[in-house]
Parts: structure tokens; sequence; C-alpha cells
């Protein structure tokens, strides 16, 4: 099955990318039908995040999100495939300056999972060398392209989980910007509960303490899809008193910061991942 799903993106990433982005989004509407976990999970989500938000409303904007999530799957033959050159073409870059800024010293990337999350690292990848964190997938064919789409351009330095948090310090002081994704749940370990939307979220405090044993300067950075086709990738300016004393007060901070950009283009973000499953003890789940 992931052989022909490959070989379909292969065979994708030769149209025009108006082309590209129209197939993106039909196979998108179809698989609202045809993923139902996903489609249930979303809809759980939005109405957690969205409860003042019309029913109807939420309905339209999780169909939406399956076209643009879709659409970015499809696109990442590009990515995978094609040219340095349409790489530059597709994705355009706003903020650069912040980064070039800050060449040689330490920084964070706070990168939320948007659609265009993977057409932002292979972009940035053009332009410098970077490190990020990985976790390696169930279907290793799929584990392999990631990896192999990511270390395409450039010298980048892919960290996995396994090899924890030291190796991508290192490369971090080295003068690598870390391409950091700390917005999912990943278990009650080394999680605070931090409001996301107004609820509850395991949060890992990875952001805070990384800056501070690093002396790093943290920039938001999202990549979002463009109506027709393509994306553009945003870098905002150096975050003011960052690192506090007060983990919690950053996580805190951190959620807000990713709740803005999310609201800039709410069906863009990745509500089919289950971001409530971890609870507080005692609390029955979502999904």
């Amino acid at each position: 099955m992931s052989r022909l799903l490959f070989g379909l993106l292969w065979v994708a990433h030769f149209l025009p990318q108006r082309l590209l982005a129209t197939a993106g989004e039909a196979a998108g509407a179809a698989a609202f039908w045809l993923i139902p976990e996903r489609r249930r999970v979303t809809r759980i989500n939005l109405g957690l995040c969205f409860p003042q938000m019309d029913q109807g409303e939420r309905e339209r904007l999780a169909r939406a999100h399956f076209r643009a999530f879709v659409r970015g799957i499809v696109e990442r033959g590009v990515l995978w495939w094609g040219s340095r050159e349409r790489v530059e073409r597709m994705v355009r870059i706003e903020g650069m300056e912040h980064l070039a800024a800050l060449q040689g010293k330490p920084v964070l990337l706070l990168c939320p999972h948007f659609a265009g999350l993977d057409a932002g690292f292979a972009r940035l990848a053009c332009e410098l060398d970077m490190v990020s964190m990985y976790a390696k997938q169930k279907d290793e064919r799929f584990s392999a392209l990631l990896l192999r789409g990511r270390a395409r351009f450039g010298n980048q330095r892919l960290v996995s989980r396994q090899e924890g948090i030291r190796a991508t310090l290192a490369a971090i002081k080295e003068g690598r910007p870390l391409y950091y994704l700390p917005d999912q749940d990943y278990g009650p370990k080394d999680a605070l509960f931090v409001p996301f939307f107004g609820v509850p979220a395991a949060t890992v405090q990875g952001l805070s303490r990384l800056a501070r044993v690093s002396g790093a300067a943290v920039l938001t950075c999202a990549t979002t899809l463009l109506p027709g086709g393509g994306c553009v990738l945003r870098i905002g300016a150096p975050w003011d008193n960052f690192p506090t004393d007060e983990a919690a007060a950053d996580t805190r901070r951190m959620n807000q910061a990713i709740e803005r950009l999310v609201l800039e283009h709410p069906e863009q973000y990745n509500w089919m991942h289950k971001r409530f499953k971890t609870r507080p003890a005692g609390e029955a789940g979502f999904y």
C-alpha cells in the first residue's frame, strides 16, 4: 500500500503547482469520508477549542482542514523529488532578516504543526544548515523518505528522539538553528498541563529549558499553504524576556503564541492529532 502511495506522489510531483494543489485538495475532500477515525478526532478537537463557533461553521472548518492537510502530504512529492529551484519557487520566505541577524548564534525556531511544516524545513534547508529532531515512523519506507527529504539540501543534522537532547544541544551550540516542534501530546513525561484554547493540554517544557541551557533566541516559524499553490514561511522577531525562571509561564507563553498563529489559518493546523489525549489524573478522556 505504501509503495502505491509513494508512486502516486512521485507521479504527482511532475504536475504544475496549481494542479498539484488542486489534486491535493480533492484528495483531502475524499479523505474526509474515507478516514472516519481522524474525522472524529478533528471534530472533537474543534469542538473543544472553538465551543463558541456554530456547529455548521466547525464542520466547514473540519472539511477545509482535511483538504489542507492532504494537500500538504501530496506536495511533499516536490520536497522529496523536485529540484532545489522548484522548492525555492514553491515556498516564499518572509522575515528571513530576523534569522540572518542572529547568524552564528544559538536559535530555536518554534514551528507549529501546520500543513506546510515539511515545506518550510525544506525551504530553509536551501539557505542554511539546521538541526531537527524526529521520531521513527511505523512504516519504515515512509520514515526513510522523510529523512531523505529533509536531508536533501545542505548539511542538515537530524537527531532521533532516542539520541536524546545532548546531540541537539551540541548542534545548537555549533550555530545550527533548531527546527523545533513541541506542540503535540507526547505523553505525561516532562509535561505540564497548560491551556491550549482554554483546554488543559499536556505540553513539554522543552522550549523553555533549551533556551535556558543554550542561551538561544526564540523565533516563531510558521509555514502555511497559499491559495492556488505554493506556501509562505513567516519567521517572527526574537522574543523578548525569554526564558524566565518560571517554566510554566514560559510554556503558557509558547501555547499562546501558537494560538495566535493558528487563528490566522485555523484550517491548516493539525486537528487530526489527539492533542488532548493525556489527561490530568482522574479526568475522563475526550477520544
